[in-house]
């Protein structure tokens, strides 16, 4: 999961033309990955945590596969298959069926407490194995959108019980997330997003391989609401939305991308108000206002002095200027 060295790894991608297409990929990965959560509060009704996420891995990897094909992409670079099978056994695989069992064991307003730690450890694992470094701007926007979080949290749990099991559930899909992501932008630099995601994808579904008695049992009795939302969390929230997070990735950083993420509590919040009527607290929104704030502050740049031009990149800088 750490970088290749410098003597073997391919040259860098030079920036695209247009770096408004990597903010664009961002914006369309954390819209969908908010819109996930109503879809899993939907199908996690008939489907139990390991059987939703083969179902979920199973319909994104042949969306993906399929595309593909018609694109004639092929594999990978050697160097990419590293990072391609740790972050699909951790990020596809692991992640969300801890995820998905952990929301059954707490509230969601705990759960989306501690999923949000991921974000912080990936900005810290993307310094210690990347080299990426921690701004100032990006450390302050991250305590500002992770307090927005808390606030979100706080506003939408219940009265139901947390089990020890379900908070160390959601934990370990943080620490899966993170691992996830710092383990895939290596990665990225020997193949496409799509190659990248798309045998990810594969290899999260066999790791899920264990669940297919079950899911093929609830799938007969489920309803189909309930198996038209798992197909939807494979195709969107999974195929694309991965397919746009591996885009905007291999343009910024770790870290700047987790904090991007910090928008997905504001969003669900003003979803379950439009989707579900769940008119939202003066507390949520509030903590949703935060989580945006903070991504902002995250985003900033600090300013050069007047007439200072355009400061040139230091040695060995990533290509910021296309950060989403």
């Amino acid at each position: 999961m750490t970088t290749p060295p410098a003597s073997s790894a391919p040259p860098a991608a030079p920036a695209p033309a247009l770096p408004w297409r990597a903010t664009a990929a961002a914006c369309v990965t954390v819209l969908l990955w908010a819109s996930a959560f109503v879809s899993i509060r939907s199908a996690g009704e008939a489907y139990s945590p390991g059987a939703l996420a083969l179902g979920r891995l199973a319909s994104g990897g042949l969306v993906l596969g399929v595309i593909l094909l018609v694109r004639r992409e092929g594999l990978p670079g050697r160097g990419a298959w590293r990072g391609i099978v740790t972050s699909g056994v951790l990020w596809f695989g692991l992640y969300m069926v801890a995820l998905n069992w952990g929301e059954q064991e707490v509230d969601a307003g705990t759960a989306a407490m501690l999923v949000n730690i991921g974000p912080i450890l990936m900005a810290l694992l993307g310094a210690r194995m990347l080299g990426e470094g921690l701004p100032r701007r990006l450390l302050l926007g991250m305590g500002i959108s992770f307090s927005g979080a808390i606030v979100v949290g706080l506003a939408m749990s219940g009265h139901g019980g947390s089990s020890v099991l379900g908070v160390a559930l959601c934990l370990l899909a943080a620490v899966a997330y993170a691992l996830g992501v710092v383990s895939q932008k290596p990665a990225l630099a020997y193949g496409s997003s799509l190659q990248i995601n798309t045998f990810g994808c594969l290899i999260g579904a066999v790791a899920c391989l264990p669940f297919t008695r079950v899911l093929v049992s609830e799938a007969g009795r489920a309803p189909l609401p309930a198996t038209l939302n798992m197909v939807y969390l494979g195709v969107f929230p999974t195929a694309l939305a991965f397919t746009t997070w591996g885009y905007a990735l291999a343009r910024t950083t770790a870290g700047r991308m987790g904090a991007t993420t910090y928008a997905v509590p504001a969003l669900v919040v003003l979803m379950a108000w439009v989707l579900l009527d769940e008119v939202p607290t003066p507390l949520g929104v509030l903590g949703g206002a935060l989580c945006l704030v903070g991504v902002a502050v995250s985003r900033s740049r600090r300013r050069t002095g007047p007439g200072a031009g355009t400061p040139a990149p230091a040695p060995g800088a990533d290509n910021r200027s296309d950060t989403p």
